[in-house]
């Protein structure tokens, strides 16, 4: 017998809102290419790039989705007529969970996407857990059947006892399975038919057939006053700032008088709808009027932010607010006091840092920030290295010089014990490599929890403090030849697991400012790694390499050879400069330590000591002894 949904009240039967799911690079938003293809949102002629959704410049550069977006089409049913599909593109990386936690109440259902050779992976678990807790049907799609040694046939009992071990209800375990490859344009509910389609043939309608018949329309609420929870703000330089939410009950038009209330104490706040859009393709298109179950876009409400309820000023309550997950690494974020600030960007002011920092925190609501006891110097907290990392590149590419400091973890008071945030790390690893990788995990604190073997891969699970996770993916990857394939999730805050070991070589710090000269370069290369190259601007203070030793080592790289009339031995001796080592900014980030800065300007990463003078460091030292 199969189980129902719980709710049996009165749905529209013409929409459908769906998010898609899933873990990184599992296919998301390859499939909703081929959605909108086949759901008529491009002309027949039309070129279309891949991943056409992620049209943020770091998406693309990085392979990855970063921002939920929205987009919709109309899919004509034969049974229930033309219904109109709105869909949220969400992220796969577990640092930007916090976008699927806000864009997650838009929708009555989701697409649950997983690889058919890789299977659930951490961030499945994420997902899944915040698809059920929201109470969503789920759709389970097997992606990517076309892989050599895939197990299609095996990925629902997997789906299976992960919903049943996260607490499913027995009407969201009983799930409809779609098999195919979202890359070829084409799924199936029957296995055999799908593989059948390998070589050719076949569409994406029996997916839109499974979201038509399985997932519930938006429920009706014709009675009730207006209530819109906005999950997005968007800006335009014409209309201003908008607000991207579904309406969960009434009506609503342009020029109505609305009241905007932020949380259940929140005062209302009066305002007037300016101009009213929904979403046609990846375009939008002007509307008269919505109601309940639209997803649409509101404008001329300049003070509304994510989580607020656009509602009717003669009744002002709000729905509960979106619950989004704490932070759990912070850095700081402070103005560029470097000797060469303003050289290659625009330095920023301390009320600028905050404007900015503000602004990013009312639409990046996984991002948190607070003042210090420096005025120029703000910490800011999010869910992981990458997480921050984006949004230092952001400000880069906004022509903004900053200097950040190392990532640390939050940590918590649980009944007098110091807690630590504790993650789930995923490694596939060739069997070769399987004892180097549990080494290198076992000293970063690391617990063996599963050990499998897949063909000639290890398939091993740990559990590890967020801590032990900073700069540990480039070590894997040196240890295996680059073959370890590492991923993680936030699982829990646990007891704190003791120190962990840090970079053991020191620094190798300039003594003054001027320009690398590549005599004093080739004369000291032997004493370490060098991530400076000739003619780079330098100053006091400024790391410009990794000491073989223990100890920091100050240097002259702007030494440059005395000129004599007198022939030296080695006068003819050719200066052969090993190219320098170079770091992105998440490396950056990962590599320095806790008296360390990184320098950020829109054309360079430079690592600099936060005490530029030696005789300020040494001072500093005695002092903490």
């Amino acid at each position: 017998m199969t189980a129902k949904h719980p709710d049996t009240a009165a749905r529209r039967d013409d929409v459908r809102n769906i998010a898609i799911i899933a873990h990184v690079d599992h296919g998301k938003t390859t499939l909703l290419d081929g959605l909108l293809r086949q759901g008529g949102a491009f002309r027949a002629n039309q070129q279309v790039a891949d991943c056409v959704m992620d049209s943020n410049d770091q998406e693309r550069e990085r392979g990855i989705t970063i921002l939920a977006k929205n987009c919709a089409v109309t899919y004509p049913s034969k049974s229930h007529g033309d219904i109109r599909v709105n869909i949220v593109d969400t992220p796969g990386h577990a640092d930007f969970g916090g976008e699927v936690e806000r864009v997650l109440r838009m929708a009555d259902g989701a697409l649950v996407l997983v690889d058919a050779f890789e299977g659930p992976l951490p961030q499945t678990r994420f997902v899944l857990r915040k698809a059920i807790q929201t109470g969503l049907k789920l759709i389970l799609v097997v992606n990517k059947i076309d892989k050599p040694g895939c197990e299609p046939d095996k990925i629902a009992d997997g789906i299976f006892d992960l919903m049943v071990e996260l607490g499913a209800a027995d009407w969201q375990l009983d799930f409809p399975v779609v098999y195919g490859s979202g890359r070829m344009g084409f799924m199936d509910t029957d296995l055999e038919v799908a593989r059948g389609h390998l070589k050719g043939g076949g569409d994406l309608m029996p997916l839109f057939d499974a979201i038509v018949s399985d997932v519930p329309g938006p429920r009706i609420d014709a009675d009730a006053p207006l209530r819109m929870q906005v999950s997005n703000i968007d800006h335009n330089d014409f209309v201003g700032r908008m607000g991207i939410g579904r309406i969960f009950s009434g009506v609503i038009r342009p020029g109505q008088a609305v009241a905007v209330v932020s949380g259940p104490t929140g005062v209302p706040r009066k305002g007037r709808v300016l101009q009213l859009h929904r979403f046609s393709g990846l375009g939008r298109e002007e509307i008269k009027e919505a109601r309940a179950g639209d997803v649409v876009l509101v404008t001329g409400l300049e003070q509304v932010g994510i989580s607020d309820t656009i509602c009717d000023p003669d009744h002002p309550v709000a729905l509960p607010p979106i619950p989004i997950d704490e932070p759990t690494i912070k850095m700081t974020f402070g103005v560029s006091t470097s000797p060469i600030a303003g050289t290659e960007g625009k330095p920023l002011q301390s009320r600028e840092l905050r404007a900015r920092l503000d602004r990013e925190a009312q639409k990046n609501v996984a991002m948190r920030f607070a003042d210090t006891d420096q005025p120029d110097v703000f910490e800011v907290a999010g869910r992981g290295v990458l997480h921050l990392a984006v949004l230092i590149e952001t400000m880069r590419r906004e022509n903004y010089e900053l200097q950040v400091g190392p990532p640390r973890v939050i940590f918590r008071e649980v009944d007098g014990e110091r807690h630590e945030p504790i993650e789930m790390a995923v490694v596939e690893v060739p069997e070769v490599h399987a004892s180097k990788v549990m080494n290198l995990m076992l000293t970063r604190r690391a617990e063996l929890r599963v050990m499998e073997t897949k063909g000639n891969f290890q398939h091993l699970e740990f559990t590890i403090p967020s801590r032990g996770l900073m700069g540990l993916r480039n070590l894997l990857l040196s240890a295996t030849q680059g073959e370890a394939v590492l991923n993680t999730m936030f699982l829990e805050y646990g007891p704190y697991r003791g120190d962990l070991e840090r970079r053991a070589n020191g620094a190798i710090v300039s003594q003054c400012a001027g320009e690398v000269v590549a005599y004093a370069l080739f004369q000291l290369q032997d004493r370490g790694t060098f991530f400076s190259d000739v003619g780079e601007p330098l100053y006091e203070g400024q790391i410009v390499g990794e000491n073989n030793k223990d100890n920091e080592l100050i240097v002259n790289l702007t030494k440059e050879k005395k000129l004599t009339n007198v022939r030296s031995s080695g006068a003819d001796e050719a200066i052969r400069i090993t190219p320098p080592r170079r770091f992105s900014l998440e490396e950056a980030l990962e590599y320095i330590k806790a008296d360390d800065l990184v320098e950020v300007t829109p054309k360079s990463i430079r690592l600099r000591k936060a005490m530029l003078k030696e005789t300020d460091r040494k001072r500093a030292s005695r002092g903490g002894e």
